[in-house]
């Protein structure tokens, strides 16, 4: 029988979710997301898969997830319209993609780019709260960005990974980690300043980029110091990052999916 393959981008808002992937009694992207195609598709049988997880609150202006069918989909822009018809307010669908059979889009999405949005020194409006962590105390900002560059290039991101063992694979490569103030994200009610935490490369362990946040804002309080994080980062290093930012401050910004295409929308 002949199968068909599609790759759906979406976004969300992440705040009232408990991450991505399907969990028993609590509303995640996947369950909602399967739910709208069961009820879109009626009677046909259908499989997804997503590209990855995100944790609970964490957001995404592109994520990804592969389709898979017994029939196929003809119209790809009605598909689209009802789809969106259907999915809860927070979640949106972007784009669809045939891919032959051959995709994987765990194996495929090689490099994902991720954003974490913050503000230091005072309370924000409870607006920001879905996309924007508020560190109270002031920070020493231009500290954080040469912490941020410590995490670039090839290192053992052990002290970064979520309980870490001893039979992980913890040696990766970040191609970009910067801060810089924010120009991407506005609303009238953001404070005066914001800053983003922009990172990107192949694979992240759990709660790796929250953790390496956790360690910019204690370089910034002056808890720790630079030499702290190159430190960390060293083959030989046994230190454990003990504070792990807050989720609601992390964006999964862009996804890359690239294979051959048959047909998009």
């Amino acid at each position: 029988m002949k199968k068909y393959y599609y790759v759906i981008t979406v976004q969300f808002l992440g705040y009232r979710f408990h991450g991505w992937q399907k969990q028993p009694h609590v509303k995640t992207v996947h369950l909602m997301i399967d739910k709208t195609l069961k009820f879109i598709l009626e009677k046909k049988r259908f499989k997804t898969l997503g590209s990855g997880r995100t944790d609970a609150m964490v957001s995404a202006q592109e994520a990804a997830f592969e389709l898979f069918m017994e029939e196929p989909i003809n119209d790809f822009e009605y598909f689209m319209e009802l789809f969106n018809q259907n999915l809860p307010q927070d979640i949106r669908a972007l784009k669809i993609r045939e891919v032959d059979q051959d995709f994987n889009i765990i194996q495929n999405s090689k490099i994902k780019e991720y954003l974490y949005l913050f503000s230091q020194g005072s309370k924000n409006h409870p607006f920001c709260a879905p996309l924007m962590t508020t560190i109270l105390e002031p920070l020493d900002i231009e500290l954080m960005k040469q912490g941020a560059k410590c995490f670039e290039g090839h290192h053992n991101f052990k002290t970064y990974a979520f309980r870490a063992t001893n039979e992980g694979v913890y040696n990766r490569t970040l191609e970009t980690c910067e801060l810089f103030e924010n120009k991407l994200f506005s609303a009238n009610f953001f404070p005066d300043k914001s800053y983003i935490l922009k990172v990107k490369g192949k694979g992240f362990m759990r709660n790796q980029i929250r953790l390496m946040m956790g360690a910019l804002i204690k370089l910034g309080r002056g808890e720790i110091t630079l030499e702290y994080i190159e430190n960390s980062l060293k083959p030989e290093s046994k230190e454990v990052m003990d504070y792990i930012a807050p989720a609601s401050g992390l964006i999964l910004n862009k996804i890359d999916t690239s294979q051959i295409i048959v047909r998009t929308s």
